[in-house]
């Protein structure tokens, strides 16, 4: 099989001819750019640039030549953005490894080694701590209450971290026909490669109330301002049915795979009932699946963290083809009972390898053994594509992501 080919097997539940394997392709399946550098110079490599391409999570665009080392089978079209020398500036990571970041960042550098990121206005939108490895959000524009109407609405979503610092492609959506340029990006990207192509566009809804009006308040919006919640989350669906259609329109028959976000899981279950997701939530996310699924052949990819396995059911439900990134150590979240309750009708992108534990502090032949041990129970059948628990973070041995990657390869035989 192709990679492309690979992909869209897994998804579709077919037994692909060996295991289908993401790294970097969506910001909640990659890599921290400090474990990143980290790697290359343990792996001798030392052509190219650490390239932070998602500022907010501090996480490194994975090079072609890793790409093809570990037999990744699936790219982000934002890859295709931001190729020349001029579109980076150097700057040095926390631990002071020498790295590039987009030319538009420049956040102010604070006496204590923090860092401040403002808009053009002076706003204070978001901090990273002296040693750290991601921006906090600091600007929360409904913290104080719901405005009388939604019209300010997408000037203050681009105030938020999430967007104002946002990941490529669309930190040029504001670019002259940026949809065209999108359009012939990905269409060059899909003729120089066999790997399956990703759209990340987001249309988040929770999460979007919750960057709105800070975590604590929404939580309590869901059950004391249900009316509050519902004008909200209409005023956020019409702006992202807008950006999914243009979406579809420009790369619908481009792109393998369009990521969503919204996370819905705590540690020890859902952030909320069943029954307030089912109300609130699910009606919305089966509109945007649906009209995916209506106008282009694209797949439909979650990413939610958490213990969600109370709500899997109607997240199938509401049209959703992939779930990321398969939390296992979450409560209701062990990889056998998802497979064995789930895995004929979600494709499981994730829950390849636990990030919290095995992977920063076990061996590498621990690493080996839980990785193979996964595949064992994910990949027959189909319904499974290759990724840690979310990103490798900083912490995480060099020696640990190649023991991973080695497993794999072995597994395949």
């Amino acid at each position: 099989m192709t990679s492309r080919e690979r992909i869209l097997a897994a998804i579709e539940h077919r037994q692909p001819d060996q295991v289908p394997v993401d790294l970097g392709a969506t910001p909640s399946s990659g890599i921290s750019a400090i474990a990143y550098g980290n790697l290359k110079r343990h792996l001798g490599l030392t052509a190219g640039q650490t390239r932070v391409y998602d500022v907010v999570q501090q996480l490194a665009q994975p090079e072609d030549a890793l790409l093809d080392r570990f037999h990744v089978d699936v790219v982000d079209i934002g890859r295709a953005f931001n190729t020349d020398a001029v579109a980076w500036r150097p700057v040095a990571l926390s631990d002071g490894q020498p790295a590039q970041y987009p030319a538009w960042f420049n956040p102010e550098r604070q006496p204590d080694g923090s860092f401040i990121a403002r808009m053009k206005d002076g706003l204070d939108i978001a901090h990273m701590p002296a040693g750290g490895a991601f921006y906090d959000q600091t600007y929360f524009p409904y913290l104080d209450g719901y405005p009388p109407d939604f019209r300010g609405l997408p000037a203050e979503m681009g105030r938020i971290l999430w967007a104002a610092l946002v990941h490529s492609p669309w930190d040029h959506a504001g670019d002259p026909r940026f949809w065209d340029t999108l359009r012939a990006k990905a269409l060059d990207l899909r003729r120089a490669s066999d790997r399956a192509l990703m759209i990340v566009l987001g249309c988040n809804l929770f999460e979007w109330g919750t960057f709105l009006r800070r975590m604590d308040n929404f939580l309590m919006d869901l059950v004391a301002e249900p009316r509050q919640v519902e004008a909200l989350l209409d005023a956020l669906m019409e702006l992202h049915l807008a950006a999914l259609e243009q979406t579809c329109r420009a790369v619908g028959d481009v792109a393998d795979v369009i990521r969503f976000g919204d996370d819905l899981g705590a540690t020890g279950g859902p952030l909320m009932s069943p029954g307030t997701y089912r109300r609130l939530f699910k009606p919305r996310h089966a509109i945007l699946c649906d009209y995916v699924h209506k106008h282009t052949k694209m797949k439909t990819f979650l990413h939610s963290c958490g213990s969600i396995r109370a709500l899997l059911p109607d997240l199938i439900e509401a049209g959703y083809d992939v779930i990321n990134p398969v939390q296992t150590t979450c409560r209701g979240m062990e990889a056998e009972g998802l497979k064995a309750d789930f895995g004929k009708y979600i494709c499981f992108w994730g829950g390849g390898c636990d990030t919290k534990v095995v992977l920063p502090q076990g061996s590498p032949a621990q690493v080996k053994d839980h990785v193979k041990r996964r595949l064992e129970i994910l990949m027959p059948g189909g319904g499974f594509v290759f990724n840690t628990v979310h990103n490798i973070l900083p912490e995480v041995p060099p020696q640990n992501i190649v023991a991973m990657f080695e497993a794999i390869q072995e597994f395949n035989g």
